[in-house]
């Protein structure tokens, strides 16, 4: 380390709001470990090929759970999202 500097400690908090950016899929999933009670989860892998894998064994739980999270998602409005509080 060059002469003068020193070195600064710092906790770093994972962000959880809403983003518009792509987030780095190995950091989400080390945020979710041991909060979960089951998952279902899908993706792309790193040589482009389409991932899936289940806690769930039922099919019906899977896809259930895929339509919750699909009506959710589709229910958020992206203005108030971003909504600026301009007083």
């Amino acid at each position: 380390m060059p002469s003068g500097w020193r070195c600064v400690m710092a906790k770093i908090i994972p962000f959880r709001g809403v983003t518009t950016l792509d987030l780095d899929p190995d950091q989400v999933l080390e945020n979710a470990k041991g909060e979960m009670e089951g998952v279902v989860l899908l993706g792309w892998d790193k040589a482009g090929e389409m991932f899936f894998a289940s806690t769930y064994a039922d099919g019906g739980t899977v896809l259930w759970l895929l339509e919750q999270c699909k009506t959710r998602l589709l229910a958020v409005n992206p203005e108030d999202l971003f909504q600026h509080d301009d007083r």
